[in-house]
């Protein structure tokens, strides 16, 4: 057999075998604030096409998930994600978009290393112990105000609190400049029909994690560099990630590069 052909044969074996090592464990895919899981409608479809396992969860007051917004707290969050991954046999990837960034890593630290293969943060809050969203968010203003100060302001437009201060929803008209400027109309048009009532109380919880099981599972950061919302690259320097891949985008890549989005998690 001619080398070139060995070499062939050995790379063919090597794809098939991370391949079947890859389709043996479950993708779940966490949503953003006032998202669901319906953000994932041309992703899970794709991810199962190519034969990955790849499964989409309305965290509680979110998508189809009737729990009234103003008593969902971020241990509500957590426990539906343990939930979900402790009925699904053999490992799990946790993927978290934007704001379940924190999800996933106080998930990762309960379920442990050997249910928690590895996790993924789509432009997501990566937080080290004691952080929250809204302090990580706060500290990248305060780290970045020349490049975030117009961000911050057309952001704060988006955003209507309740009465009761429990809630916020995102006006539809500024969602489609923060979080979907590269997207078709369908998917805006999806988006404002489904945008929800976003629970305040997790925005402001803090994770308690360790280094001797949330350190250990291996990170993976996509940032997306278009994204007009926040400017997340100093987050995957803080917290130790095998590898940060950027892509060209809003902070929708579900919407807007479905297939290269999924190009990345399957090659991680």
């Amino acid at each position: 057999m001619k080398k070139w052909t060995i070499i062939t044969a050995l790379m063919l074996f090597v794809h098939q075998l991370s391949f079947a090592q890859n389709n043996n464990k479950t993708y779940i895919l966490i949503h953003g604030a006032w998202h669901g899981a319906w953000s994932w409608y041309k992703v899970v479809p794709e991810m199962t096409k190519q034969g990955y396992k790849a499964i989409a969860i309305d965290l509680p007051g979110h998508g189809n998930d009737t729990t009234n917004p103003e008593i969902v707290t971020f241990r509500m969050y957590v426990d539906k994600v343990k939930e979900v991954a402790n009925r699904i046999n053999g490992q799990v990837i946790l993927v978290g978009h934007s704001m379940s960034g924190t999800v996933i890593s106080q998930a990762a630290e309960e379920l442990g290393i050997n249910k928690v293969n590895k996790l993924v943060y789509l432009d997501a809050f990566l937080p080290r112990n004691g952080e929250s969203v809204s302090k990580l968010a706060g500290m990248i203003f305060q780290t970045l105000p020349q490049e975030t100060d117009t961000a911050k302001v057309t952001f704060a437009k988006g955003i209507v609190t309740a009465p009761n201060g429990k809630t916020r929803t995102f006006k539809p008209e500024v969602a489609d400049v923060v979080f979907y400027h590269d997207c078709t109309p369908k998917d805006k048009m999806i988006a404002h029909k489904n945008l929800c009532s976003q629970a305040v109380e997790p925005l402001g919880a803090t994770v308690s994690v360790t280094d001797g099981i949330y350190g250990q599972i291996p990170k993976y950061y996509i940032l997306c560099t278009e994204g007009k919302d926040l400017d997340k690259s100093l987050l995957p320097t803080r917290v130790k990630c095998e590898k940060v891949i950027k892509i060209a985008t809003s902070h929708s890549p579900f919407f807007s590069q479905p297939k290269e989005l999924v190009k990345i998690f399957t090659s991680l």
